[in-house]
């Protein structure tokens, strides 16, 4: 008995892995449309697309790997059928200098790339954090000198501006590695190999600041800190005189640009590091200056220092200063939505010898969620005008309808599930359609159409009381000639 009963079917649970999400339309059309809007302005500034695989040698992305034999930690890693191990990009940087190395001889100097795509990152995930994301960056490979970092810049206002910003709305915040160099080498800190993992102690706890306040980033600059959960971060172990010398470094910024040089200027001393960052600052002034970007559109800001360590020069970040709110009408605060600086090492790692590189990336997904608050990016596409099946043997004119629809620049979708007239209408109000076109044997022998407005019907049916007086008004009706149906439709379109 037992052996002929029916066992039940295990299904397998329909779940989506942490960390990582689905987009729907609207998302994505507002998505692709600043990527859009980026991609304009890389064009105009003479730069060229590129496309990198989403998975690279594990040993090219070697500075996201702090353990060779776990190379999962950081990001997602299997070994190919040679036994190599293959990871999936981190970012569009590492993926990029690997190409400028392969194809050096080959490319001109510098190299101008831009480039938008997903990157993967093995981290846990969190509210707004995810495993995977989108990237769209701009780079200058075989640019030295601080004019390249300057058109960064310019670059970076252009993009905030294309995306719909207006002045005011947004800042770049503009700093340079070298200056933290020259402060670290009077507190201590050697700026050689040894001393790296201490300076990037010591930049992780700077790019804090703004979260953790002074105190929180003097622990870290010093002995540790507990956060809140329990969890104790080790810290950069400098001086009592290092701390404050980090600290007041980050509070050396003015609104106008020429008095932050001068302040840092005099900070610096003797330090060669550090006056090369100065003399670097001043050049970009000169060339923001000549280009009309003043402080309203670009700041030096000593507290930016960009988290990741393969910067060498002059950093900037584009921060979103405009009023955001949530759904329930809560202030947001978004900040930083893209960045970039110098690095002038990545290329060497694969050729021995300098190549330096400049270059900017913001987070779609980020921006575009910000952009989407403020109305200034249309994340809806109009809806395709329904074209319901009243007769199945007319199937074919009714293809040739949404064909003519099409031609004429109207999106338009044959109805070609199941379900009666009310179904296919039901259909057409979930998908947000605001025009139903109708046609049985009758009307395509008289050459005529009928077209429902279903947003204009669904706001005269509150107004209609009974069920007598819809049948006898038939709102939001109307009835068009075959021959020039596509006319009628546009202006109802664009009433």
């Amino acid at each position: 008995m037992a052996k002929n009963k029916k066992q039940k079917l295990q299904r397998t649970k329909a779940r989506r892995p942490r960390g990582f999400e689905d987009k729907s339309a609207d998302i994505l059309r507002a998505e692709t449309a600043l990527i859009a809007a980026a991609f304009s302005v890389y064009d105009r500034y003479g730069f060229e697309p590129l496309q990198t695989p989403a998975f690279e040698y594990a040993d090219v992305l070697g500075k996201f790997l702090p353990d060779e034999d776990r190379p999962n930690v950081g990001v997602f890693a299997l070994r190919d059928d040679d036994e190599q191990w293959m990871a999936l990009r981190y970012d569009h940087t590492a993926p990029l200098a690997r190409y400028v190395a392969e194809n050096y001889d080959a490319l001109p100097k510098p190299y101008r790339r831009y480039q938008a795509g997903s990157v993967w990152r093995n981290e846990k995930p969190g509210p707004g954090r995810f495993r995977e994301f989108i990237q769209c960056d701009a780079d200058s490979v075989g640019a030295p000198g601080a004019a390249a970092d300057a058109e960064m810049i310019i670059l970076a206002a252009d993009v905030m501006e294309a995306a719909g910003l207006s002045t005011g709305q947004y800042v770049v915040r503009i700093n340079n590695r070298k200056l933290l160099d020259g402060i670290l080498e009077a507190s201590g800190v050697p700026n050689t190999e040894a001393g790296a993992v201490q300076r990037l102690q010591v930049l992780r706890a700077i790019d804090k600041l703004d979260r953790l306040g002074a105190g929180g980033v003097a622990d870290l600059l010093g002995t540790g800190r507990k956060d809140d959960s329990g969890d104790f971060t080790d810290g950069a172990h400098l001086g009592v005189d290092g701390i404050k010398a980090v600290l007041g470094f980050t509070t050396a910024s003015h609104e106008d640009r020429a008095k932050t040089l001068a302040t840092l200027e005099a900070l610096m001393g003797s330090s060669s590091h550090g006056q090369a960052g100065v003399d670097e600052l001043k050049m970009i002034d000169g060339i923001l200056e000549a280009c009309g970007y003043g402080p309203e559109k670009a700041l030096f800001d000593t507290s930016i220092v960009r988290g990741l360590g393969y910067y060498t020069g002059p950093v900037f970040e584009a921060e979103l200063l405009a009023d955001i709110k949530d759904k329930k009408g809560r202030p947001v605060r978004i900040g930083s939505v893209g960045g970039g600086g110098r690095y002038d090492d990545l290329v060497s790692r694969f050729r021995g010898q300098a190549v330096p590189a400049t270059g900017y990336s913001f987070g779609v997904s980020r921006f575009a969620s910000a952009l989407s608050r403020m109305g200034l990016i249309e994340a809806n596409e109009k809806a395709p005008v329904m074209i319901c099946v009243f007769d199945k043997s007319l199937i074919s004119e009714y293809f040739k309808m949404a064909a003519e629809l099409r031609a004429s620049g109207i999106r338009a979708e044959v109805f070609i599930g199941a379900g009666n007239m009310a179904k296919q209408l039901k259909y057409a109000d979930k998908r947000g359609s605001q025009l139903a076109v109708l046609m049985g044997s009758d009307e395509m022998e008289r050459g005529e159409v009928t077209i429902k407005d279903l947003e204009l019907g669904a706001e005269m049916a509150k107004a209609i009381e009974d069920n007598k007086e819809w049948r006898e008004s038939r709102p939001a009706q109307t009835t068009a000639k075959r021959e020039n149906f596509i006319q009628t439709i546009q202006g109802m379109l664009n009433s």
